[in-house]
């Protein structure tokens, strides 16, 4: 596959990319000559796939739950569970591989091509995303039984720890950072989710930490001292699930974005080249040899940066996942021919996409479970497999 007449983000440099084995074989400004598929674009950015470091794949059915700001996140999980108690409920009912699958394409809509999920790991099959459980998943000091045992594991020393840390603006949120350090007995990589509270010297010890501002603005309204922290750790973005935070990941690059607390150049890297070296993938940069995980969006009259982060869903005109197409925009329903095949029509925001797999089947057996489960207003379907 040859993707033609495409510009990187904050250049107007075009260029086209040749795929082989699911890997960017060459880039070049000149004509590539194949016998391949190619694609030919117009007034396209192309762009890394999106890695989304934080996420509960199986928490996107829920709505957001909270009505005022809480110190931690202990008081907030505690006040959910008595508070809504008969919204929870109807959402567990939905067999959490159902919950799991919407997850993968919520962030698939958004041109997330690997997410990093928080759980133990499910091993869920899935060709759509990658979805990351190479570390070892701590839920918190707070809600994890017996973290101190789990933490110096032997058997998982080699794993990163993922964990959710110094999540709240008090005390107890503050203590946690230092108190993990004290136990941290096997020194193990540290990656820590949210640290509101964290401060430059602790960030030295962290490999790296996941800046949620959506979901810690919700909570909190605090957020992480990004501006602060970058200069001592890898700085990654995260959505979170829908329970603090809207689905759409690009409202969470451009709340970021709002708090100027990183450069465009500093967040743009952290759904991408600093995501990937923390995880250690192949992945995060357009250049030979890697993954070809790669999106193509319409570029709107914004230039440079302005256009990446003005960047909608429906603005996504190719998704690719390991060199194969997995949600292409009915602009190029012309040039894929029976590439169409076994993808299913939807619409966002009143724009169509088709999108590998059977989306409306799934929204379809989720209702079944919970007839008033409440998808995305922007997200629309149909029963179309084509």
């Amino acid at each position: 596959m040859i993707l033609n007449n495409v510009q990187t983000v904050n250049s107007n440099e075009t260029i086209n990319i040749k795929i082989d084995g699911g890997k960017i074989a060459e880039i070049s400004s000149l004509p590539i000559a194949a016998d391949v598929l190619k694609l030919d674009f117009k007034g396209a950015i192309v762009f890394p796939g999106l890695i989304n470091s934080h996420d509960h794949l199986d928490f996107n059915l829920f709505p957001q739950l909270g009505d005022k700001i809480y110190n931690n996140y202990t008081e907030w999980g505690e006040y959910i569970h008595q508070t809504y108690k008969s919204e929870i409920a109807p959402v567990l009912k939905i067999p959490v591989e159902l919950r799991y699958q919407w997850g993968i394409y919520k962030n698939l809509l958004c041109g997330v091509t690997t997410v990093i999920n928080h759980d133990e790991k499910k091993g869920i099959a899935t060709d759509l995303i990658n979805v990351f459980e190479d570390s070892h998943c701590i839920h918190s000091l707070g809600f994890e039984k017996r973290w101190k045992f789990k933490l110096n594991n032997p058997f998982k020393k080699q794993l990163p720890v993922n964990i959710h840390l110094g999540e709240g603006v008090d005390l107890q949120a503050e203590n946690e950072i230092p108190q993990l350090l004290k136990w941290n007995i096997l020194n193990r990589k540290l990656v820590a989710v949210h640290a509101v509270a964290m401060t430059e010297d602790q960030a030295d010890k962290f490999e790296a930490i996941v800046w949620c501002p959506q979901s810690n603005y919700f909570l909190l309204d605090k957020i992480a001292p990004v501006d602060l922290l970058k200069n001592h750790t890898n700085i990654l973005l995260g959505t979170d699930s829908t329970l603090t935070s809207e689905w759409d990941v690009w409202e969470h690059l451009r709340l970021a974005r709002e708090s100027r607390l990183l450069s465009d150049d500093e967040l743009y890297n952290t759904v991408t080249q600093n995501a990937a070296q923390t995880w250690g993938l192949n992945s995060g940069e357009i250049m030979p040899g890697k993954n070809a995980d790669l999106v193509v969006a319409k570029s709107t009259h914004k230039q440079g940066f302005d256009a990446f982060y003005e960047i909608t869903p429906a603005d996504l005109l190719l998704v690719i996942h390991q060199g194969k197409i997995r949600l292409f925009d009915e602009d190029l329903l012309g040039q894929l021919g029976k590439l169409k095949e076994g993808f299913s029509q939807i619409y966002i925001n009143g724009v169509c996409k088709y999108v590998q797999g059977d989306l409306p089947g799934l929204m379809a057996d989720i209702r079944k479970y919970q007839p008033s489960t409440n998808f995305p207003e922007s997200i629309t379907v149909t029963n179309i497999i084509v």
